[in-house]
């Protein structure tokens, strides 16, 4: 069965694979001293900036949870879109983890903004108030939307003026570059993001992602607390590998840019049908929208996908980097059938 309930679901690139078996020689010291991450880090570092600070570890999640502890104590607070993965998806880990209440921001898109913001930038300095200190953002976000660079800037420039620190998901920012033309570095060190989950999991990688740090006084305790955060790997070499073949050649680009393409091809048949409507603006490889309750039953015998909203018959549609035209002119068929 093809999916599209999610780009997790898709394979891994063969290269990424190849990676992985040419790592797999000989012994090598654990823990991230071996070469295979050197080369890795050296590689992130020059498509980002070179002083940043590169931890590989496990999973999104913890990649979350590991940037946001270093973002804050467990007296702060942390402010991200109700429609955010830590707030969502992630079962109370962030908030477990760093003991901070996380407070979840309606948005329409969401993209949070320096106006749905500013309300909840308050009580700095008394005791009885949890105290502001971080803002989450999603890049893509959790419904396909893209933030733009000067809406980035707006934000951290809001943020650091009140001493707060911004970190972005990049689970799909691979995606989102692909989509604006821009480099890693022109939509995160030059927006003044302070810390990046960096994710491939998504966009072609078996497993891991990577903390990357750009503010320099997160970088003092970031080892201490990816080691107490059970984000350590002992063979690192398996996961940091597949970022060095992640970014040569940019492969990362070609695979996120088909995801893209594949899903604006989904969206031109989808609008054809009748009594499609689509909720949000596709932007990236996420698709938002309605269709008749009988569509959707039948699809749902041939493909997985999710409900987004089961009561207004919305669902989410996701393409992945192995996604192909021959998958969406099959969907479309099906859905065809029903009319």
């Amino acid at each position: 069965m093809r999916s599209f309930a999610s780009d997790n679901n898709s394979g891994v690139h063969p290269l990424v694979m190849d990676a992985l078996n040419r790592a797999n020689s000989d012994h090598a010291v654990g823990y991230g001293d071996d070469p295979w991450t050197e080369e890795a880090v050296g590689k992130i570092r020059e498509a980002f900036t070179p002083d940043c600070e590169v931890l590989f570890v496990f999973n999104g999640t913890g990649s979350n949870a590991v940037a946001l502890q270093l973002c804050t104590r467990p007296y702060n607070l942390i402010l991200c879109a109700e429609t955010a993965h830590i707030y969502v998806d992630e079962c109370g880990a962030p908030a477990r983890m760093t003991g901070c209440q996380i407070r979840p921001i309606a948005t329409p898109d969401g993209k949070l903004t320096p106006e749905l913001l500013r309300p909840y930038l308050c009580h700095f300095g008394e005791q009885h108030h949890s105290q502001p200190g971080a803002i989450y953002l999603s890049q893509c976000t959790e419904l396909g939307t893209i933030y733009k660079p000067d809406e980035l800037r707006a934000i951290t420039e809001l943020a650091h003026a009140y001493g707060m620190y911004v970190h972005m998901d990049g689970a799909r920012l691979a995606n989102a570059c692909a989509a604006l033309g821009l480099t890693f570095k022109e939509l995160t060190v030059d927006c003044g993001i302070d810390i990046l989950s960096f994710g491939g999991t998504k966009n072609g990688l078996m497993i891991g992602e990577s903390v990357i740090i750009f503010h320099p006084d997160l970088k003092k305790e970031a080892r201490f607390v990816r080691k107490q955060s059970a984000q350590l790997a002992s063979k690192l070499r398996y996961l940091s590998c597949q970022f060095t073949a992640y970014l040569k050649d940019d492969l990362w680009l070609k695979n996120a840019r088909h995801a893209n393409q594949m899903a604006l091809l989904l969206r031109d048949g989808l609008k054809e049908l009748p009594e499609v409507r689509f909720t949000q603006e596709v932007e990236s490889n996420q698709l938002f929208l309605t269709m008749p309750r009988r569509v959707i039953d039948k699809l749902l015998q041939s493909y997985f996908f999710y409900f987004w909203d089961e009561a207004a018959d919305e669902i989410r549609l996701v393409t992945s980097f192995d996604t192909t035209e021959e998958d969406i002119r099959e969907l479309l068929a099906t859905a065809k059938s029903c009319y």
